[in-house]
């Protein structure tokens, strides 16, 4: 990004002296520009993805932890609570 940036500042001091400059040129530039961005934002979106990813699993390792330690603490009343049916409040 920092060479388009760097010719982009060349072109346009460019196009401020010679006056028959093809704005052309610029254009394309500025096609290369989207295309970076582009490319940029795929790469943070499969990032963040990844990263949602770890997150995910590392609270589901937490609740399974959490799980465990709660059913050897109530020794084993915990699983026949969970057995029973429960109904859902109605509003």
């Amino acid at each position: 990004m920092e060479a388009l940036l760097s010719q982009f500042t060349f072109l346009s001091d460019q196009a401020l002296q010679d006056k028959n400059f093809d704005p052309s040129a610029i254009e394309d530039l500025m096609k290369l520009f989207e295309t970076e961005s582009y490319q940029a934002w795929t790469a943070m979106e499969l990032e963040h993805q990844e990263q949602l990813k770890q997150a995910e699993i590392t609270m589901q390792e937490a609740e399974d932890y959490l799980d465990s330690v709660m059913e050897r603490s109530s020794g084993g009343s915990r699983r026949k609570w969970n057995a029973i049916p429960r109904t859902k409040p109605t509003v």
